[in-house]
């Protein structure tokens, strides 16, 4: 099973850094969500761990190795990436996008072969897509976009996910279709998922593993239960926040929240 680190790294443009000699280590086999304000660093942890981009100082090791050193289409067979903003291109029909998943594994002209259409129409059925496999892409609706760009990372044959942000863009319905499909690879195909998320109470229900970033350095990591706490959301997001468990899997929610410089000042005036 595919195994990502990072080891002290340090990240940023021109003279600053965005992340400051982070070290944490993604569970195998788990789901990992990574959570924090805007602009602590949570994007660029996973494009620097997917080699997007290089870090300053540190290193990343995929598989015990040291990723730079690692060829590109080597590191793809291991690792499929799913971006912020993927836009669907134009003219392609589903099964011919999620098709684009398989380019690490070919040779030459790039000829799709048996074992390519098995792992795409495996894709597209486990992803709930194969009805769709012959529609054009683009008129799609945004929660079977994301469904078509998790098939097409799905159809690489990684045992790793990366994910930024998911859901976003998405309402509450497809949101929950997406996380729940992640869920059910996670559980029945044993992918380790490694993804950034804003809604904490997501997060918590979907997640085996958290880490919390605040401008660049690792806050906490843990468990739900470890992480999604009073004090760590008001160190992270300065936020005063009511965590109770939740009813259904007794995981831990943020029942109610305010600035935490409110919080202060309404209880001076009590």
């Amino acid at each position: 099973m595919a195994t990502l680190a990072v080891d002290a790294v340090s990240v940023g443009y021109n003279e600053g850094l965005i992340i400051d000699r982070l070290t944490v280590e993604i569970p195998e086999g788990k789901i990992t969500t990574i959570i924090g304000p805007n602009g602590c660093g949570k994007s660029t942890l996973l494009k620097t761990a997917s080699r997007i981009l290089k870090a300053k100082q540190g290193t990343v090791y995929l598989d015990g190795k040291a990723i730079e050193k690692q060829p590109t289409k080597e590191i793809a067979k291991k690792m499929a990436i799913l971006p912020q903003t993927a836009e669907v291109p134009t003219g392609l029909t589903v099964f011919e996008l999620v098709s684009y998943g398989r380019f690490p594994h070919q040779k030459g002209f790039g000829t799709l072969k048996e074992e390519d259409y098995r792992y795409i129409n495996w894709a597209l059925e486990v992803t709930g897509m194969k009805e769709f496999a012959n529609r054009p892409a683009e008129a799609l609706s945004g929660g079977q976009r994301q469904r078509v760009w998790i098939a097409m990372a799905l159809a690489q044959g990684t045992e790793l996910l990366v994910l930024d942000e998911p859901t976003t863009y998405l309402d509450m319905a497809h949101q929950l279709e997406v996380l729940n499909l992640l869920k059910k690879l996670n559980e029945e195909e044993g992918r380790t998922i490694v993804m950034v998320i804003h809604d904490l109470n997501h997060a918590s229900r979907f997640s085996d593993h958290m880490i919390a970033l605040k401008a660049g350095k690792l806050m906490k990591q843990g468990t739900p239960d470890e992480v999604m706490t009073s004090e760590t959301l008001r160190n992270v997001f300065e936020i005063e926040a009511q965590i109770v468990p939740c009813p259904v899997n007794c995981k831990p929610i943020c029942l109610t929240y305010d600035l935490a410089m409110i919080s202060n000042q309404l209880r001076k005036k009590a």
